[in-house]
Parts: structure tokens; C-alpha cells; sequence
């Protein structure tokens, strides 16, 4: 297998299993449901609607919220119609995390990150044909519902000692921080909706995080209660990287989907740098390769792991879902380019400058000795050490060795920056004030 062009999968259902529920078994996508064959069954009839929820208690959605927006997307492909939710009412609360309250945001924050959500989830599926997708916000029927109405007609349908066993807010009781009665009420608000979508678009099922499977279940068990039916609910594993750290993190920031605040080549190399030993599951989760596809490059990994095939198809085919093609292609020029294999001068300005940002920096003005440059960017630690990497032949900048100790930073590659390189691969970027 040849490495990967800039052709990527289309997005489509494997045809060579015989139901979708068994290609998400397939791809690990399900740690938790309702009763899997009664699953199974209602996957493979006629149509149905499902949903997620997606709360705006940031102003971006992150890797943990794409496993969700791809098993839309797949259950989409499999002819099923989406709800996308965002939560204008339950961002306003916020669901309990294990260890501490959450402050609460402004309402005019919460409306601007729905907005932002919004379109986020937009982007991952169709709204045309048969089952368009169909975006729905969670303050429609929560903000007309007066506080007597939701605990006359909700609240009384839930009983406290089954509240009390949810794992999230058990360990909150178990905290020193213990839980508010705000918090404590977030599953009742999320039983709601699933109650409201099941009422308004005969909802079946409910996808989310297997953290989230007490939520999940409050829908569930209201919905038989108030309705006398059963609906379903799919509780995706939370990603794991095989050494125990925790996935969906770079150097203890969360990796989001929007690129202003992960840059495309942050979330490339993201990508690139994943381990032998997860890469598989990877493109299982966050991939429409193929079974057989994923097969193969199953095998590269086992006998030529150093080509790391498997992890630059996976870092391409992530990076085009989430930013498109354009993006995908400059990335991989400039992460080409700046390990010496392009033309730096080629690359798109901005493209190179977020490159850079991830790289040990500096900002210098015009001018400035190479020497100086390469102490301000800590590639050496003095300016005797400077000199003798330069006479040594092993410093370059932008690409031209540097021949002597008198050589100065013009900022001479796009977008006015300079690349310098100490030996094979230890880079830093120069910014010109």
C-alpha cells in the first residue's frame, strides 16, 4: 500500500456488514446501551429518529464530542434521521462533573456558544433527502416551562434515591465539594428532552458518552413511565490512549475542532504523533475506512511500523473531516516542508505561522545575528555554542546552511518569518517585530 494521496474515503456505511449496529460493535463505538438485539433489530427496519445532545459550555466542541458527531453521521449514512441538539437550557446549568461545581456562564455567553455549537454540528451532517437532519435547541420547551408545570409534571415521575445512585453525582456527594440542588437537576432537564424529542419527532434513541449513561437513562426510564414505551440509548467508550493518559489532550490542553483554537497543523500533528499501539482503534472511531482498509493498514503497523502508513492516513482522513481538504493540504506542506522535504517558500503565510507557533519561537527584530537567534529560541544556550554548531556546518536557515557566524534573520518565507534548523530535525521559528 502506497502512502495515502489526498483522496480520502468517502463517507459511507461498510457494505460488508449486514447492519449498522454491527459495524459500531465493529468499531468499538458501543460500551454501553439498552437491549443490544432490540438495537439491532430497530436499526436494520425502517427509518428512525435519534438524537445528541451537545452542551455550549465552551465556545467550541472538542475530539471527545467528534466520536458523537461521527455515529451521527454513520447512523445518518444508514438512513436514519439525526436531531442535533444543542443545549440553550442545560448549557445554562451545566452537567456535574466528579469533583466540583461548574461556574455558570452569562446568558448571553451560553447564546453565543450556541450559536457557535450550532454550527459546528451542522457541518457533520445533511440536510437534504429523505432524513435531513434537523437542528433542535433544548431552550425552545424549557423556557416557557414554569417552575410548578416542571416539578407537577416531570419532577414528580423521578425518585431521589435513583437520582442519588448516578455515578456523577454520587462522587459529588462523596466530594468535599459536595452538589448543588442546580446540578443535582441536570438529569431531569436531559430526561426532558429526550421526552419532548420522543413526543415532537417520535425520537427512538439517544446517543452520548458512556460518562453520560445516567443521563442517557434518565430519558429512558421517563419516557416508559409518562409513555408507556421503551427507546434506546447507546453509550459510546470514553477514548483512552493504551499507556493510561488521557486521549484528546496535548500537553494538558484539550484539542477542540475549531481552528482558532487548535490550528489545523496542531491538530495534524496531533494525529501524526499517535501511538502504534492506538493508531487502529483511531481509524476505527474517527475514520470512514473500510473494514478491509483498516485491515491492511493493521498489517503495515505489525510489519512496517517505522513507514508510519497507518498514522498519516489517519492524521489526513481526521483533519479533512473536521477542516476540509484546503486545510488538510497545506498542513501536510508545511509539515513536509519544514522537516525538509518542500519548499518553504511555497507555503501558505498563515499555514506556516500557526506551524511555527507550535515550535520553540522567538520574536527578534530584522537583522539580528543568526548567533543571538539561535539563543533566543533555546535551540543552543549560549552564543559560543552558536558559533560552533555554525562552524560545524549543522545550522540552517530557511533552508540554506548558514556558512558563518555573521549570517543575519531577514524573515525571508511567507508571511515575513524565518525558519531556523539545528542538525536533522530540531526546528524553531523566528517572528520579526
Amino acid at each position: 500500500m502506497s502512502t495515502p494521496d489526498l483522496t480520502t474515503a468517502p463517507q459511507a456505511i461498510d457494505p460488508t456488514f449486514e447492519n449498522v449496529w454491527d459495524e459500531i460493535v465493529w468499531r468499538g463505538l458501543v460500551h454501553v446501551s439498552t437491549d443490544q438485539e432490540a438495537l439491532r433489530a430497530l436499526l436494520a427496519g425502517d427509518p428512525i429518529t435519534y438524537y445528541c445532545g451537545f452542551d455550549p459550555t465552551a465556545p467550541s466542541l472538542h475530539l471527545g464530542h467528534l466520536v458523537q458527531l461521527l455515529l451521527l453521521r454513520r447512523l445518518q449514512l444508514a438512513g436514519h434521521r439525526p436531531l442535533g441538539l444543542v443545549g440553550g437550557s442545560t448549557g445554562l446549568i451545566g452537567d456535574p462533573r466528579p469533583t466540583a461545581e461548574r461556574t455558570l456562564n452569562t446568558r448571553e455567553t451560553v447564546a453565543e456558544w450556541v450559536d457557535r455549537l450550532r454550527g459546528q454540528v451542522e457541518r457533520y451532517l445533511s440536510f437534504e433527502g429523505d432524513n435531513a437532519a434537523r437542528m433542535v435547541n433544548n431552550l425552545d420547551w424549557t423556557a416557557p416551562l414554569s417552575a410548578i408545570d416542571f416539578l407537577r409534571e416531570i419532577g414528580k415521575h423521578y425518585r431521589v434515591g435513583t437520582m442519588l445512585k448516578k455515578d456523577a453525582v454520587a462522587a459529588r456527594l462523596n466530594s468535599d465539594a459536595g452538589i448543588s440542588y442546580t446540578e443535582f437537576s441536570y438529569q431531569i432537564l436531559q430526561g426532558l428532552d429526550f421526552l419532548e424529542l420522543y413526543r415532537q419527532y417520535d425520537c427512538r434513541l439517544q446517543t452520548g458518552g458512556s460518562d453520560q449513561w445516567g443521563n442517557l437513562t434518565s430519558g429512558t426510564d421517563l419516557i416508559h413511565r409518562v409513555e408507556g414505551v421503551s427507546v434506546h440509548a447507546i453509550g459510546t467508550p470514553l477514548i483512552t490512549n493504551s499507556d493510561g493518559t488521557k486521549f484528546g489532550k496535548s500537553e494538558g490542553n484539550a484539542i477542540w475542532i475549531d481552528a482558532e483554537l487548535t490550528s489545523p497543523y496542531a491538530f495534524y500533528q496531533f494525529w501524526l504523533s499517535t501511538a502504534d499501539a492506538d493508531v487502529i482503534e483511531r481509524l476505527k472511531v474517527f475514520t470512514f475506512l473500510t473494514r478491509a482498509e483498516i485491515e491492511e493498514y493493521a498489517e503495515l503497523v505489525a510489519t512496517e511500523p517505522f513507514r508510519r502508513a497507518a498514522q498519516k492516513r489517519l492524521a489526513l482522513e481526521v483533519v479533512a473531516t473536521v477542516h476540509g481538504i484546503e486545510a488538510t493540504a497545506a498542513v501536510i506542506a508545511a509539515s513536509e516542508a519544514l522537516f525538509g522535504q518542500g519548499d518553504l517558500t511555497a507555503l501558505d503565510p498563515a499555514t506556516l505561522r500557526s506551524a511555527l507557533d507550535e515550535l520553540p519561537h522567538a520574536t527578534v527584530a530584522p537583522g539580528t545575528p543568526v548567533v543571538d537567534a539561535l539563543v533566543a529560541t533555546g535551540l543552543v544556550s549560549s552564543l559560543s555554542e552558536a558559533r560552533r554548531a555554525i562552524a560545524q556546518g549543522g545550522v540552517s536557515l530557511d533552508g540554506e546552511r548558514v556558512a558563518d557566524d555573521t549570517a543575519t534573520v531577514q524573515g525571508t518565507l511567507p508571511g515575513g518569518v524565518s525558519v531556523l534548523r539545528r542538525g536533522k530535525k530540531t526546528l524553531a521559528g523566528v517572528f520579526l517585530s
